[in-house]
């Protein structure tokens, strides 16, 4: 997003941790926290050290640097975002666009922190309620998400808009114009992102053995920066962890093997918001399955094969499905495709968050 927004002319300027790689050439320029040599983690989800260490360090950074230097408007991404803009916006009196994700009610009580699910529950549902009334408006990736957060807080409904996710351009570039042939190769179903609970990656290892006993040739690639360590027992007792590979290849390398993938998987069965998986499976040109709790975008038949939350027997049956008939393989990874250039790019987004900004600052 900062990317493309500088590229249409905007100065950007970016406030985040000290974690982070190099970016080359991005346009924009970056400003880190100072190092916090004990502190690693690149999990998403809170923690408390970052709650009441990192956050109140990058809260005083930006505090600090946006005084005086002519900025219009600060872009907070999701939550901790806002925790470390709200200082700055309320002593320089700066408008505020809250970047909205997903819905913490949902999404807070599948973190470890300590506490009991329905505590965790009801503290989402307060700060969902809470934050966006502290900014000048508010994006939401879906329109799930917006009807939740209208309904919590009862604000109008001009303080929101939907703008989903975009996708880097880079993912674009795959060739599928033919029906993709196995030649011999074991055919390899594809995960890529986090290993976080959330994604219930326990469906995908389920799915996965059973589709082995009718494709015993079947292997499961997961692409991710995330130890698989709290799943290697199960793996292990579905008798499917030598069938697997996992390994981080690097962003600028994930494109070419999503391309490469004879079918990819996206198991998450709850989110509010859009699955960056999701969307850049589709503009690789990938046959999907997903469930139907998380399937933005997707129509199924059209774009990707869609099955009941939770049922890993229908999502093993639509995998074996998506070995056997190549043809529907490729048109739904072309019809992905296509959506996902038209809808889903950075491009497409930032047109629509101009305008957002456009009207808060002449507000």
């Amino acid at each position: 997003m900062a990317e493309i927004l500088a590229r249409r002319g905007h100065q950007v300027d970016v406030f985040t941790y000290h974690l982070g790689r190099g970016v080359t050439s991005p346009g924009f320029s970056i400003y880190r926290i100072p190092p916090v040599p004990s502190y690693n983690k690149e999990d998403p989800g809170p923690s408390y050290r970052k709650l009441f260490h990192l956050d109140p360090l990058l809260a005083r950074m930006i505090l600090r640097d946006t005084r005086g230097a002519g900025y219009d408007v600060i872009h907070a991404h999701h939550f901790e975002g806002l925790i470390a803009a709200l200082p700055s916006a309320w002593r320089h009196k700066l408008p505020v666009v809250f970047d909205v994700h997903t819905l913490l009610e949902s999404e807070l009580p599948s973190y470890p922190m300590g506490l009991p699910q329905g505590f965790k529950q009801a503290a989402g549902r307060l700060l969902d309620t809470w934050f966006p009334k502290r900014s000048d408006h508010v994006i939401c990736v879906s329109d799930e998400i917006r009807a939740g957060l209208l309904k919590k807080t009862r604000l109008s409904a001009d303080r929101f808009s939907t703008i989903p996710n975009g996708v880097e351009d880079l993912f674009f570039s795959s060739d599928r114009q033919k029906p993709k042939k196995l030649n011999g190769q074991p055919p390899q179903l594809v995960y890529a992102g986090n290993l976080a609970t959330y994604q219930r990656i326990d469906l995908l290892l389920e799915a996965f053995a059973e589709a082995r006993r009718s494709r015993p040739d079947l292997r499961l690639q997961i692409l991710t920066d995330t130890a698989f360590d709290r799943y290697e027992a199960r793996a292990a007792a579905l008798g499917v962890r030598e069938q697997i590979d996992i390994s981080n290849p690097g962003f600028d390398q994930l494109p070419r093997l999503l391309a490469e993938a004879t079918v990819v998987a996206n198991p998450r069965i709850e989110c509010a918001g859009l699955p960056q998986k999701l969307v850049n499976y589709m503009a690789a040109g990938c046959p999907i399955v997903s469930f139907s709790g998380s399937a933005r975008h997707i129509r199924n038949g059209d774009s990707g094969l869609i099955v009941d939350d939770g049922d890993v027997s229908a999502f093993s049956t639509a995998i074996l499905r998506l070995l056997s008939d190549r043809d529907l393989a490729l048109a739904l990874g072309n019809n992905a495709q296509s959506y996902a250039r038209s809808r889903l790019s950075w491009s497409y987004a930032a047109r629509q968050i101009e305008a957002v900004y456009a009207a808060v600052v002449t507000a």
